[in-house]
């Protein structure tokens, strides 16, 4: 039976859409697969990994009927990635084995039942659907995803925290040293609801969205949260716990602030990171009327320096931080200037984008 005939790019971009959640080494071997189920000309492809499901639905020609069986996921992507962009291919199937032909290559491939592979059992109480741009989601989620946990025991800091209540969407993301928060208005209204997205699904919808105002429609339930965009389906199980309370972390009312170049600042950073030492990446930040001075230095008692002239008329303040949390923000955003909020040397730092009123970054001082 021939499964699917098609050009090479418009079966590949189908199959890279659903298997970035794929691993490689799995303890069960059908989780390494791509679940194929073809309904007439329709063909909808399923990858899992227990947690998170991802589903997309393309139409090809090929024999009529129905089909489904499972095939090794990443063999079928690299085999098709080897062929030629131009090039039609055909997937046929013949008892347990599958069989994909391009030009004179042929390759077979061996398969595994479908009833086998295990889809994730959708919740029933999802709550009220509602939408954003997935531009303006892309968006919030790179604003805040570099702040996320990364192997933490506090589990529910290895994600990030959705907010949707009246008309905003807030997602906030902290590891403990650093707060990052991005705001967006929604159209609608709607009930408060608050899930906390494991890093895994951030990641790859990271990956997946794209830069333009088609919808993404959200459905958050108890334990999942379920994303429709661009003909895919996308179910994830949530973290479950209690996130920190984020209000209180961004301080209010720092006397002291200086709205500087992201560009200049973030090359300062950079340079100066350079002679910081593996384990501590800590760089002094001197603050006068005038002028920010930026210096590091490491065991081998080499040192940088580095100076800033900006318009700041407050307090002298020297105060310590990880150079790579400030690194960190500075490099996800595209603003021209920056707001950087200070109290004294034993306070947080808010750092803020003049003109986006829904952004804020906190980093705790680090003792040097």
């Amino acid at each position: 039976m021939i499964v699917l005939k098609t050009a090479q790019e418009k079966v590949l971009s189908a199959l890279q859409a659903v298997s970035g959640i794929v691993e490689r080494r799995h303890t069960l071997p059908i989780l390494a697969n791509v679940l194929i189920r073809k309904t007439g000309g329709s063909i909808e492809f399923t990858t899992s990994d227990l947690e998170i499901q991802v589903r997309t639905l393309a139409e090809f020609d090929g024999d009529a009927g129905n089909f489904s069986t499972t095939v090794g996921a990443r063999k079928l992507i690299d085999i098709l990635r080897s062929l030629p962009s131009d090039q039609n291919v055909t997937l046929s199937a013949n008892q347990n084995k599958l069989t994909l032909q391009g030009g004179k290559s042929r390759f077979t491939l061996q398969t595994l039942p479908a009833d086998d592979f295990p889809l994730v059992q959708e919740a029933a109480d999802f709550g009220p659907m509602f939408s954003v741009p997935q531009k303006t989601l892309k968006t919030l989620i790179n604003q805040v995803h570099f702040a996320m946990a990364v192997h933490d025991i506090r589990y529910y800091l290895n994600g990030i925290l959705f907010v949707a209540e009246g008309k905003s969407l807030t997602l906030v993301a902290t590891d403990g040293h650093r707060l990052a928060l991005a705001q967006a208005n929604l159209d609608v209204e709607i009930p408060k609801q608050e899930v906390i997205l494991p890093r895994k699904t951030v990641l790859e919808l990271q990956r997946l969205l794209k830069d333009e105002d088609t919808p993404i429609e959200m459905r958050f339930a108890g334990n999942q949260a379920k994303f429709s965009f661009s003909g895919m389906e996308f179910v994830t199980k949530l973290v479950e716990g209690k996130f920190p309370d984020y209000n209180r972390v961004i301080p209010k009312n720092h006397k002291n602030s200086v709205t500087l170049g992201r560009a200049p600042l973030l090359a300062s950073l950079q340079r100066a990171a350079i002679l910081t030492s593996e384990k501590f990446k800590g760089v002094r930040v001197n603050l006068e009327p005038g002028s920010l001075r930026i210096a590091s230095s490491n065991a081998e008692q080499e040192e940088a320096k580095e100076e800033l002239e900006i318009d700041y008329g407050g307090d002298a303040i020297e105060i310590g931080f990880n150079v790579t949390y400030l690194m960190d923000v500075l490099a996800n955003m595209s603003v021209d200037m920056v707001k950087l909020e200070l109290q004294d040397t034993n306070s947080s730092v808010l750092i803020t984008v003049p003109e986006q009123a829904g952004f804020k970054y906190v980093v705790m001082p680090m003792r040097i």
